[in-house]
């Protein structure tokens, strides 16, 4: 079988738009390339396990997303869409950078086994370490373990806007609490969750290869008794209230998600809230203070933040 490599030439705000599109047009799997990442890893005190030596080499500052998908007839038509919806990503304001997609043809490879090699067992809190479900882990006393096999869904459990999410959760939760995870994507927060003591996660997400995926880890991890896996758009299928929600989504989204999330937010309850480029803290900032929530603890990692806040005002 052949393949056919789709490249987009984006920003690093752009990323998850673009892997998205990438997804929902068929793609097979996906290497992102981001020259900032690279040199938050440089200055980064924690131990890498693969830099390809390519990447601090690259001219383009942007970010470079490859999308391979298998060779057929409708692949120009695929294409196309690809481009369109490339050009629709500033209607959601966010910057595509130069948006430039091209084609090359390659040689098949084994694609799972390639990533799979450079996808090692990393802690990414206090407590809670990320293993993929190959590989083999020695555990240290207090260590909380959780499998992950990330399948065609977005996300390994070690970007750091999931890191800086389960440093959170490590912070807020408490035994017997309720938490709903927004766009669980893999389901490693909702699963880390349950395991910090939430007694009822629901975890939502938009897209049926996560839901799927999620619900694959969550009973590879021994939570399905505590977490449910749904499918479904924000809170637009949560009933009731939680002592804690979060959302690692993207800012412009979070935005959206801050006019209901008093409704469904217990009076003591935080909002834990990630995926959020530099540039626009600022702006999910305002918003969440508009629809009266107060940030109390702010917190970056390489180029992205995340905000935790609480029903209230600021001067309180």
């Amino acid at each position: 079988m052949k393949w056919i490599e789709v490249q987009v030439k984006t920003t690093t705000e752009a990323v998850e738009t673009v892997t998205n599109i990438l997804y929902e047009a068929g793609a097979c799997g996906l290497v992102i390339e981001d020259p900032k990442d690279i040199s938050h890893f440089q200055t980064d005190n924690e131990k890498w396990d693969y830099i390809d030596p390519s990447l601090l080499e690259s001219e383009f500052e942007g970010a470079i997303i490859k999308g391979y998908f298998e060779e057929s007839e409708d692949l120009i038509d695929i294409i196309e869409l690809i481009k369109d919806n490339i050009e629709m990503i500033p209607s959601y304001q966010l910057d595509k950078g130069l948006g430039e997609v091209t084609t090359s043809k390659i040689e098949e490879q084994d694609w799972a086994a390639t990533w799979r090699k450079y996808y090692k067992p990393k802690k990414i809190g206090e407590k809670i370490v990320i293993k993929p479900s190959w590989e083999e882990y020695e555990k240290k006393e207090e260590e909380i373990i959780i499998e992950m096999d990330p399948g065609m869904a977005f996300g390994t459990g070690t970007h750091e806007t999931t890191m800086m999410c389960v440093r959170q959760l490590e912070k807020h939760i408490h035994q017997f609490d309720t938490v709903f995870d927004i766009g669980t994507g893999t389901g490693v927060l909702a699963i880390a969750s349950a395991k910090l003591g939430a007694v009822n996660t629901i975890a939502i997400d938009l897209d049926q290869d996560a839901v799927s995926v999620a619900k694959q880890n969550v009973v590879k991890n021994g939570v399905s008794n505590t977490v449910q896996v749904k499918y479904g758009n924000l809170l637009d299928i949560i009933d009731g209230k939680a002592n804690v929600i979060v959302a690692n989504i993207v800012a412009d989204i979070i935005k959206i998600l801050s006019e209901d999330i008093k409704r469904f937010l217990e009076d003591d309850g935080v909002f834990i809230s990630s995926g959020i480029i530099l540039d626009k803290v600022d702006d999910v900032r305002k918003s969440l203070e508009e629809n009266g929530l107060k940030v109390i603890d702010e917190i970056s990692l390489g180029e992205w933040a995340c905000l935790v806040s609480k029903i209230g005002k600021i001067d309180e």
